[in-house]
Order: C-alpha cells, then structure tokens, then sequence
C-alpha cells in the first residue's frame, strides 16, 4: 500500500519555523532541497513535521538501502547505547567482526579491512596507502569524479568550477584527472560502441604527457554518483583495469555510493567483471550511522605501522554492530535482488517516458541507481536545469521526495529510493513524475 498524504500546504506551518531558524543560525553550504522538515521516516517513506508523508526516492543521498528505521537496526542502536559507544583505537566486540564480514564478502584478493566513518576518509586513506605502498606519488582520478569534501578527496574531484571546489584552490598536487565515458555528452563527439573507447586511447595520451610516469594508482567511481549517476560501459571498465595491471598501478574503486545492494548487485563493480586493489566503501554500509571502510590487499595494507592511519569514531562499537546488522538484513531479504528488479521496472517506466516528452533527454539506470536527463530539447540536447529543479519541486507538493539535481549542468534527477521499496510503491513515483513531464513538456 502506497503512504503518501499531504496534510498541508507545503511547507506547513511547523516547518516553516524550522526552515526559518536554518536559515538564521546554519551557513548556506549545504545543497539546497526541497522545503521538507524531517520528523520520521521508515521504510521508504518520510514524514515532516506537520505530519505530511512522501514517498522517499533519495534515501538520505543513498544512504537508508534496508529502508529508514528498519526496526532490527533501531533495536542494536538502542540495546548498544547503554554499553559503549566509542572507544577510539580500542578494540571493541564488533570492528574486528565487522572487518572480517568485509572480508568474507568481498573478492578473495581483499583481505584486510579498516573500518572508518565517512566516504572521504576512505578516499583519502586509500591515496595515502597507494603513495606509501608504491613509493610514487601520482594518481589519476577523473571528470566528473566526486569523491568526497575533505581536502585530498576534493582535489581528486573532476570538475573544478563546481560549487564544491571552486574558491577552494590550489588542490592537492600529484593529481591528474582524465576524460570518464559519459557517452550521452562525448567530448570526443562519437557513440559507443564504434567509438572504439576512444576516450580510453585518449587516457593513455594522457598518462604519457601530464604525468611523470610516477602513477601510483587509478581511482574511480563505478559509475559516477554527483555527475549524474553516469554508468561506463564494460568493456571501458575492463580495458582500465588491465591498464593497471599491466602498468603495476593499483586499481582503487570508490563505492561509497554503488555497494551493498544499490546496482542490482552487492557490489557495483561485479557489472564489470573487474576486481580492485582497494575498495571505498559507506553509505548503505550502515543504512543509518556514519559508518565506512577501505577494504584491500594484505600486501598494500600492511606497509602501515603504528599511528600511521587511525580515526578518531572509525569502528566505534556502536556503528561496527549496526553495519553487521544491516549487512545481514541485506543479504537476508535480498535486497541486491530487489534492486534490480524494482529498478528494471522503473527503467522501463522512464524509457517510455523518454519517448513521450522532450525534455527526458537521457535515462540511465544501474538497479535502484537512476538518472533522468533533462534538456531544452533532444536534438541539442542542450542541459535544462532550472526544467529539473522544476520537476523535483512539483513532484514534492504532490508527496515525492527527490534530492535537488545533479550533474555537470545541474539537470539530472537522481533517483534513490530505498532498496525495500515495492513495484506498486515504485509505480505510484513513476507516476507522480509522469505527471509533472506532461505539465512541463
């Protein structure tokens, strides 16, 4: 049965003065939402604090995979709180149980697992090993890349005049970063496949003339979360990875946004049939607290010594009970399974779409990791922001939650819901949308 109810005008009352008070007391860095004042949220829906429900298509920017409060994760929170919460590099009950699930879960090759707390930790921890491990000193990132907001991680990012980093210069030296197959905006002006990955023999042009030959490591995304949700083909991916194994340069995939469930699969890498030297992982780690990890090879991790990497809540008790937790309502309720299917559902839904109205330019769509593509036209394919900031805001006074646009133009919807989510509840989204792009087509 489908939750949603508008109760009030949006935003209600309550909500007002909440929004009011933000507005007041908190800096304006935040990317700026819908209206929508949070007072609960289960499953896949949300409730404000003037008691209107939406149905929720952010997960918490991928965040809720089991779904919002799932009642076994609320019960660890509370049966944990009374006992330890954080105790710094002590070992507790769980970190140690928690890195061996890791372990257990991931390909053979990965073998060691340092739990964390955010996606940028994990990034730059993941940097700092490659350089001491190979004893070299560049990385290659690429456009469009977003991998975090700590200062490392941002200067791994891939597009410099966006919000997140422009001001924020000079960057990390030792970066490099190289053209990511968005293949809906080639720069290279050609399609796939009889491209002939052309923008992969453009990344070895690159190597030879940005770097000094000094690669330690090649890090991306398995498909691009903040530039909206833009999925490489596979044989890109596999050519990449054999870039790395040939040229002894290790392979770091961040999939902070695209592991446990969220592609259809519990990892988004096994798409592609690849494997990485090091693994970025959070968000849906925990479905709830800050919770992440970098899993990796034995021979990389332990040219770590003493103090060399630690975190001041990485593996709190707290956090490592609830990650274990929800691994195993994952893998319990087949949540990857249900991704996949919901999501195909879903990208048959918008393909339809995409035929009707002419703003959907593009749908792009990995299990329960969507991408709707607005542009002023298809022929241009000229990019329509303030068309998706639009859309997102209609489709939130009708009860559907929906993060502000991604993207390198600012014009993509991202579509995220939580992985419990049903095929009618996924219907009554599509629909909501479907509405919204018939009033605006």
């Amino acid at each position: 049965m489908v939750e949603i109810s508008i109760r009030t005008e949006l935003p209600g009352p309550r909500a007002r003065q909440y929004l009011e008070a933000a507005r007041r007391y908190e800096p304006r860095s935040m990317s700026e939402q819908v209206p929508v004042v949070w007072r609960r949220a289960w499953r896949c829906y949300v409730e404000d604090v003037d008691g209107n429900v939406f149905l929720d298509f952010s997960s918490g920017v991928l965040v809720a995979n089991v779904g919002h409060s799932h009642p076994e994760l609320v019960e660890e929170i509370r049966d944990q709180a009374d006992k330890v919460i954080n105790c710094y590099d002590f070992v507790n009950e769980y970190r140690p149980l928690l890195a061996r699930k890791l372990v257990e879960i991931t390909p053979p090759n990965l073998d060691k697992a340092f739990i964390l707390s955010t996606g940028s930790e994990t990034t730059e921890a993941a940097v700092k090993l490659a350089r001491k491990y190979t004893g070299r000193k560049e990385v290659i990132s690429f456009y469009g890349a977003f991998h975090g907001r700590t200062y490392g991680a941002m200067s791994l990012g891939g597009k410099r005049s966006g919000a997140a980093t422009r001001g924020f210069g000079p960057f990390v030296p030792g970066f490099v970063q190289a053209p990511f197959p968005y293949c809906y905006r080639c720069p290279f002006g050609m399609e796939h496949p009889s491209c002939d990955l052309q923008c992969f023999k453009f990344f070895n042009y690159l190597v030879e003339c940005a770097t000094e030959g000094d690669v330690a490591a090649v890090i991306t995304e398995t498909y691009q979360g903040g530039a909206g949700s833009i999925i490489p083909p596979v044989d890109w991916m596999r050519k990449l990875e054999a870039w790395c194994r040939d040229n002894d340069v290790l392979l770091i995939l961040d999939e902070v946004q695209a592991s446990f469930g969220r592609t259809g699969k519990l990892f988004g890498f096994e798409h592609f049939g690849i494997t990485p030297n090091l693994l970025c992982l959070g968000k849906g780690i925990s479905s709830t607290l800050p919770v992440s990890a970098l899993v990796g090879e034995s021979r990389i991790m332990d040219v770590l010594s003493p103090g060399t990497l630690s975190s001041t809540h990485g593996g709190n008790a707290m956090g490592a009970r609830v990650a274990l937790k929800n691994i195993e309502i994952i893998l319990r309720e087949n949540l990857a399974e249900n991704a996949a299917r919901v999501g195909d559902y879903m990208l048959g839904r918008f393909l339809e779409m995409k035929e009707r109205f002419e703003p959907l330019g593009d749908v792009r769509f990995l299990g329960l990791a969507g991408a709707l593509e607005m542009v002023k036209d298809k022929v241009s394919k000229e990019p329509a922001p303030e068309l998706a900031k639009e859309v997102v805001d209609r489709a939130y006074r009708r009860g559907l939650l929906m993060i502000a646009p991604i993207g390198h133009y600012g014009n993509v919807l991202r579509i995220a819901p939580p992985l419990v989510i049903s095929e009618e509840e996924a219907e009554a989204g599509c629909d909501i949308i479907q509405e919204v792009l018939r009033e605006i087509s």
